[in-house]
């Protein structure tokens, strides 16, 4: 009960006050969260991906990533070596969640390691191994997916030293499941994660005001920063540095990378200019990722030009493009060819890379597009959508500007989710340009 009456707490007070839960509530927040996944979800994928065992081992401070993610909220990191087994028994419905470790992790994961008795970690795991006899025995190694390839080559070749011969054949990869694992969403994540992308929206419209900015005076770097320490004074992380970038009548289009790292950092904002933002948060091991985009008002103006207004009808467009095409089963690759020829068709002119997001930022799953591979993705893109997975829905249409001689980026990225039910955006999209100084609230559909 306690643990229910935070969660209400948490959702009660992140809207327009944006308080944050303390450490201590966080903590027991994610706990209770893990305790959910592993005792319901895990089972589901084990059965999914025809694992019974799935062994996973890290040592402190190279932690594998799936298994941080497994980790209690009180351990920051892995403890000397840790070993984790969770044995999946069909015909029982059961699943022992085990640790080849002196002590518990957390309430979770029990201890069934008796040192006094088998001082050896190794042959203490390979006692846990025979006496369950399973049919497969899956590690974390992948080949295009880095976050499912977290088994260094030291404890492999120990662990493969120490496998009784008889069982060196049920070895495996994890693949499968270690991304199923991260990339599928519960129902009480979800309504999490509503409130963190509400959260990243009210910071980015706070950062496009006339509270940040000053035309002018104030530069792109300023705002970068401005997000930043506005992250950190809220008790929260960002898993990356937020950027600003800059799109004006007076300068030719840029290339992609110069919304990364070729822009300059001191772009002094002025009336007219077009902004956009790259901007996400960390918290509760969740993440965003958003771009979103404002207009600097010129003296007189009270609203955004009619051509930067349809421009950016243009980009909810290529949005609405995409998700239709989110079809359960479908690859990545699959999804970004037909929605590039789609749109191309409409008269757009597309960039498509979006890619998973939940546990890490650039997360596991189907990447769909990569902006320097729009011809399909080999490996990560050859992966199937399934349900209950999150997305940045990340991507551009170059719009040619008649007004100011050029053509303009309308880049867009808005976290979305794909269900039962379909496609949604998580909490809603931008559909009208933020403007500066006069504020709109955020609009979504």
């Amino acid at each position: 009960m306690k643990h229910i009456w935070i969660l209400i707490l948490f959702l009660s007070f992140t809207g327009t006050s944006q308080q944050i839960l303390s450490e201590k509530e966080r903590a027991e927040l994610i706990d209770d969260i893990l305790a959910d996944r592993l005792n319901h979800l895990l089972p589901k994928l084990m059965d999914k991906t025809n694992i019974d065992m799935w062994v996973l081992i890290s040592r402190e401070y190279n932690e594998d990533p799936v298994l941080k993610t497994i980790l209690p909220a009180t351990w920051l990191n892995a403890r000397r070596r840790t070993i984790i087994v969770f044995y999946r028994n069909k015909e029982k419905n059961t699943i022992e969640k085990l640790a080849v470790a002196r002590y518990n992790l957390g309430e979770n994961i029990i201890s069934a390691w008796n040192n006094d008795e088998e001082p050896n970690q190794w042959k203490a795991l390979m006692k846990l191994i025979e006496e369950r006899n399973p049919n497969t025995i899956a590690l974390n190694y992948s080949k295009n997916f880095n976050i499912a390839d977290g088994l260094d080559k030291t404890d492999y070749d120990e662990f493969m030293q120490f496998l009784p011969a008889n069982y060196k054949d049920r070895v495996v990869s994890a693949e499968k499941l270690a991304i199923g694992w991260i990339e599928t969403r519960t129902e009480r994540e979800m309504i999490i994660y509503r409130q963190l992308v509400d959260l990243t929206h009210d910071i980015i419209s706070e950062a496009f005001s006339e509270k940040v900015i000053t035309p002018g005076v104030t530069t792109t770097s300023d705002v970068e920063w401005w997000m930043r320490q506005k992250v950190t004074d809220l008790g929260l992380n960002t898993w990356f540095h937020p950027t600003v970038d800059v799109q004006r009548s007076s300068e030719d289009l840029k290339g992609h990378l110069y919304s990364f790292s070729d822009r300059p950092d001191q772009t002094i904002i002025l009336p007219g200019d077009l902004l956009h933002c790259d901007f996400g948060i960390t918290y509760l091991r969740l993440n965003t990722d958003c771009q979103e985009l404002a207009y600097v008002l010129k003296p007189n103006e009270i609203e955004p030009p009619k051509f930067l207004v349809n421009a950016l009808k243009e980009g909810n467009k290529l949005q609405d493009v995409l998700t239709r095409n989110f079809i359960e089963g479908k690859t990545g690759n699959e999804i970004l060819l037909k929605s590039l020829n789609e749109a191309k068709k409409l008269g757009l002119r597309p960039s498509i890379y979006t890619h998973p997001l939940g546990s890490y930022g650039h997360s596991s799953g189907p990447t769909i597009g990569m902006w320097d591979s729009q011809n399909g993705v080999e490996g990560n893109g050859d992966y199937q959508l399934f349900q209950n997975t999150v997305y940045a829905i990340e991507l551009n249409t170059t719009v040619n500007i008649p007004e100011w001689n050029r053509d303009i980026r309308i880049m867009l990225e808005e976290a979305g989710f794909f269900g039962e039910d379909g496609f949604r955006y998580v909490n809603g999209r931008q559909t009208q340009l933020l403007t500066v100084p006069r504020i709109k609230s955020h609009q979504g559909n």
